[in-house]
């Protein structure tokens, strides 16, 4: 009897155990399902922003660093909605770029990120996204301050427009420095003044303009120097351009020539291929100034072969255009500009500048 009594109560304490372990497996089961239907919902919540992007040419060397870091940075954001990034080729023609946009708004686009082909066509652009009412984030060249003035009270589009970039005059200002902080300050024949070539980007591009300006204003101010130039030309940013245009100039000007100033650092590239090409070199007989820090610039500067650039960075500031977008999108209210800093780069910080 009692044999019989122990094997009763040990087959309920089974039993009791089998209900608990069934309980808890359930419960479980039922925690995870919860989660997953919050995990669903949160899901759910979150939406498509479709992002039209016009880039004025892919094979620009800086826009492509800028584009690849735009792309991968909508990648990684966590706020429960999908990125959906179009990014378009204005081939350099303000016409293709024009389409671009107006297939942007007639197919919905929630927002819009512009590298302008050409600086000036920004008040057509801004009329376009008004009257669409889709705001548009305006990278790399900058419109003019007429034109970002346009509709800046205005109470239904002021606000969801701007511009993310770096303030080209302290660029051009940097650039200037570079030189006027050598040891004989750029003056290589000792005559009181700088020759220089200028090698310009595009002159309506307001980068451009405001980069040649303050390049010379900047070196003039901190050297205490006078300056001569000997040639000007448009190089449309192309490192090909650059490497005819000073390759004519050193044929013409000849040791005349003390410095190259170049608006960006794929026309320097082309213009150290020339100073060598002329037996020239830099740093001894001529100097040669950039913007950019493209990672040949880099290593023409490690080499001796370069004597400075302008960091333009292009992580800060792709990050910033799109948080600008996001911000946007979910209906705050944007600031005019959105600058971020350069940095002067030469031989004496070339390992530890904050790239």
């Amino acid at each position: 009897m009692k044999k019989l009594l122990a094997t009763l109560a040990s087959g309920a304490m089974l039993l009791s155990l089998v209900g608990c372990s069934s309980a808890s497996t359930a419960a479980t089961a039922a925690a995870t399902e919860a989660a997953a239907a919050t995990e669903a919902a949160a899901a759910a919540s979150g939406k498509t922003v479709k992002v039209g992007v016009s880039i004025y040419k892919f094979d620009d060397n800086f826009m492509t660093l800028y584009r690849t870091e735009l792309q991968k940075y909508f990648g990684e954001q966590t706020d429960g909605n999908t990125y959906q990034v179009d990014i378009q080729d204005g081939k350099g023609d303000q016409a293709e770029q024009t389409n671009q946009i107006d297939n942007f708004i007639q197919q919905g686009y929630d927002v819009l990120i512009i590298n302008l082909v050409q600086s000036t066509s920004a008040a057509t652009v801004m009329d376009k996204c008004k009257e669409a009412n889709i705001p548009c984030v305006f990278i790399n060249r900058q419109p003019s301050d007429d034109d970002m003035n346009k509709y800046k009270d205005d109470a239904t589009y002021g606000g969801k427009y701007t511009y993310v970039g770096a303030d080209a005059r302290q660029s051009g200002k940097f650039q200037g420095e570079i030189v006027a902080d050598l040891p004989n300050k750029g003056d290589l024949n000792g005559d009181g003044k700088l020759q220089y070539v200028m090698v310009q980007g595009d002159p309506e591009n307001v980068d451009a303009q405001y980069r040649t300006e303050f390049s010379i204003s900047q070196y003039k101010e901190k050297s205490g120097l006078d300056v001569e130039q000997l040639d000007m030309q448009r190089g449309d940013w192309d490192q090909a351009k650059g490497q005819e245009i000073v390759a004519n100039d050193l044929s013409q000007y000849g040791d005349k020539i003390e410095c190259v100033f170049c608006n960006n650092d794929a026309m320097a590239l082309g213009a150290a291929q020339a100073i060598e090409a002329a037996g020239r070199t830099v740093g001894k007989d001529i100097y040669l100034v950039g913007v950019d820090a493209l990672a040949d610039a880099i290593s023409l500067i490690k080499a001796g072969k370069m004597t400075g650039t302008v960091y333009n960075d292009h992580v800060s500031q792709s990050h910033k255009a799109a948080d600008a977008a996001i911000m946007a999108v979910n209906g705050e209210k944007l600031d005019q500009f959105y600058w971020v800093d350069y940095i002067k780069v030469t031989s004496d910080n070339i390992d530890t500048y904050n790239k």
